[in-house]
């Protein structure tokens, strides 16, 4: 009678520790085991993420998880220091409906009144920490994609009702319809003409994770795009995507700087300009040296972009930075430098002020 809780619970271990036969049963499973989960790495990778279910159960994340909205989930991370990663959105907007907590053996991350809005992916991973450098525990990460379904939303809301999507001929682009629902039927259309686009499976792949993927994205891509999705009921229509190409050489900044005037009487107002022209979704940084920068001579700094269409079918972002001296003096004479920086590397251009 003792030993029957004990069977219950695990069969096997009765054979493995007291009768010797009974292993010889048992050894054909136990390696099949080991050798999945070597072979497997997203195996390994699931094992230190849970759901906690009602009654305190703990149940292993598939790749994909499927709740209705309203609901709310726990997840659970075994380790003492643990990253979450989860839809940005939930921070850009300081969601008071998430909550994440390190306690001593595992991290904890509840999300309360679950919307459609929140469908995507939620991953965790253990860091290793030497001192004040940290990084990823590659083997000790876990990963799952929830969809919270919602009838009235079959498409995962976005905060804008229409959003640009910059085809690079050598990377490939996502048009990001992505649904809540993973079983609905979901196309893609172009605005004008009218007409479906055919998605291939080859050139362009549906993704219900991402949503359209133009693998190798050219000039005639170009233009307005909309997905419609329908699951047992009225379709409904995404927000609109406008699809622009962009061939712009990657590299440092191409920087070029002009002055409003090179010679200048004292009480002038000058107006320095950096300009960079480059890829539209790549930010850049300006940085400035002036002659009156150790005096602490005031001057005025604006810093904008715009997106431009060179004619050719292709889309450039333009960006300046102006600095403006008023009231020039003696000390404002001298050159001034411009630093533009990407994340490709930086650039540096200068111009010379001569005082009257």
């Amino acid at each position: 009678v003792i030993g029957q809780p004990t069977k219950s619970k695990r069969p096997k271990e009765p054979g493995e520790n007291k009768i010797r036969p009974v292993n010889k049963k048992v050894k054909p499973k136990t390696p099949k085991m080991k050798e999945r989960e070597s072979t497997d790495p997203s195996l390994k990778s699931q094992s230190i993420l849970t759901q906690v279910m009602d009654k305190g159960r703990f149940q292993k994340l598939a790749a994909t998880l499927s709740l209705s909205a309203g609901q709310s989930i726990e997840l659970r991370c075994k380790g003492s220091n643990v990253t979450w990663n989860y839809p940005s959105y939930l921070d850009t907007f300081k969601d008071s409906r998430l909550s994440i907590k390190q306690l001593d053996k595992y991290g904890q991350l509840i999300l309360a009144n679950s919307t459609a809005a929140d469908t995507g992916e939620y991953s965790c991973w253990l860091q290793l920490c030497n001192g004040n450098k940290c990084r990823k525990d590659e083997t000790k990460t876990g990963s799952t994609y929830i969809f919270f379904t919602d009838t009235e939303e079959l498409f995962v809301p976005t905060p804008s009702y229409f959003e640009i999507v910059y085809l690079n001929p050598d990377k490939p682009a996502v048009v990001p319809c992505r649904v809540t629902t993973p079983s609905a039927k979901v196309t893609l259309h172009r605005e004008f003409p009218a007409e479906e686009i055919e998605a291939d499976g080859t050139d362009i792949i549906y993704d219900v994770k991402k949503g359209f993927v133009y693998q190798h994205p050219t000039s005639d891509h170009k233009g307005i795009v909309y997905c419609k999705a329908e699951s047992q009921g009225a379709p409904q229509i995404s927000i609109k995507y406008h699809l622009l190409y962009v061939e712009v050489p990657k590299g440092p900044p191409s920087a070029t700087i002009a002055v409003s005037s090179s010679r200048a009487e004292v009480s002038d107002s000058i107006d320095v300009i950096c300009t960079v022209l480059g890829e539209p979704d790549i930010d850049v940084n300006f940085r400035w040296q002036y002659p009156g920068q150790e005096s602490e001579r005031p001057v005025i700094i604006q810093n904008f972009w715009r997106l431009i269409n060179r004619g050719t079918g292709q889309t450039t972002r333009i960006s300046k930075s102006v600095l403006a001296v008023e009231d020039f003096e003696a000390r404002d004479a001298g050159n001034y430098i411009c630093v533009a920086q990407n994340l490709h590397g930086e650039t540096t251009v200068a111009t010379k002020v001569e005082l009257n």
